[in-house]
């Protein structure tokens, strides 16, 4: 939902930095659009776009074999095998994967019980491309685990940063594709160089059946038809800055279609994190949320130890209500109000 004027025509929002992108492997998309590189790009064509547009393109990150097992896993979680989901019965043995998998939208913290998904946090390509654009010294504190099957709906405009906050700006999402994604079947889209202003956008309730419970950041000077599709091959990475505005839209691919990916998120180590609630006695200013994973250099807090806290839990899609995120108050525009 943007303020900018439609008497205008759209802008070309990408700036093209230029620069050697790499050995480029593969067939989709056609064309490769300004963003996509390889792992043997330059790093300082790589790092030259990312702060121009708030994001890039990293394919070829994980290999075929390394991503079928990343969605043979998928399907491990989703029926119970990793551990039992919160309000989730485990699968029963005959029960097909497809029809478990049609179950879930989202999956938060799959790393806390899949050694299989902890191990693509410190994916190598990956972490080579986050030291380049973050700084040497690399943590990670979150990992979700996308399904969105044919149907399943989309996220709403929204900024990374409103939900984890970052000090220093630092924080980075690395989206894995397992499938290839597609604007057909709901892939990322971004609005290039919406990161730069470091603002953090007011958030409201959408009501848009096309997105999920979350809420959607409003009155930014951008357009929808300003914004780019980030098309990639299974295997890409999109990485993307935590001020960045980016969403997705609904699976409309045929059924049996899945556009799974898993996320990442990432920051500088040099940056405490004041995730979640300040514990009482501490201050704002010196809470440092260690559930977290080292991925690259030092930690310079190691000496306050790491902690456990998450476990994993089921995100709401909004088929059935979002009274679990938001509460009762955030109703799609098509539900029948309830009677005075």
């Amino acid at each position: 939902m943007s303020s900018s004027s439609l008497e205008t025509p759209p802008r070309q929002l990408v700036t093209v930095t230029g620069g050697f992108a790499g050995t480029r492997r593969n067939a989709f998309p056609s064309a490769r659009p300004p963003g996509y590189f390889s792992p043997d790009a330059d790093p300082a064509a790589v790092k030259s776009f990312y702060e121009a547009n708030g994001y890039l393109v990293l394919e070829n990150a994980f290999s075929p074999a390394a991503i079928e097992a990343l969605k043979a896993e998928t399907t491990l979680i989703c029926r119970g095998e990793r551990g039992e989901l919160p309000d989730q019965p485990n699968a029963a043995a005959d029960e097909p994967d497809d029809s478990v998998l049609q179950r879930f939208l989202c999956i938060h913290f799959p790393h806390k019980c899949s050694d299989v998904m902890q191990d693509a946090i410190r994916n190598p390509a990956t972490v080579q491309t986050l030291t380049n654009v973050i700084g040497p010294n690399v943590k990670c504190m979150q990992s979700m685990l996308f399904i969105k099957s044919s149907g399943k709906p989309g996220q709403a405009w929204h900024q990374d940063e409103d939900y984890i906050p970052t000090r220093d700006r630092s924080l980075t999402g690395a989206w894995i594709a397992l499938d290839r994604a597609t604007v057909e079947n709901g892939c990322l889209w971004v609005l290039p160089g919406s990161h730069r202003p470091g603002i953090l956008w007011e958030q409201k309730w959408h009501g848009d059946r096309r997105f999920d419970c979350a809420e959607e950041s409003v009155d930014f000077p951008y357009r929808d038809d300003e914004a780019v599709p980030v098309e990639v091959e299974a295997g890409s990475v999109v990485i993307f800055n935590g001020y960045l505005l980016h969403r997705s839209l609904p699976n409309q691919a045929p059924a049996g279609t899945y556009r799974r990916a898993l996320v990442n998120h990432y920051m500088s180590c040099e940056s405490r994190l004041p995730w979640g609630k300040t514990p009482e006695g501490d201050h704002n200013a010196h809470y440092d949320y260690r559930d977290i994973i080292v991925v690259a250099g030092r930690d310079p807090y190691a000496y306050r130890g790491y902690a456990d806290i998450q476990k994993p839990s089921v995100r709401p899609s909004g088929q059935g209500g979002c009274d679990k995120w938001g509460g009762g108050n955030r109703k799609y525009r098509d539900e029948a109000k309830a009677p005075a």
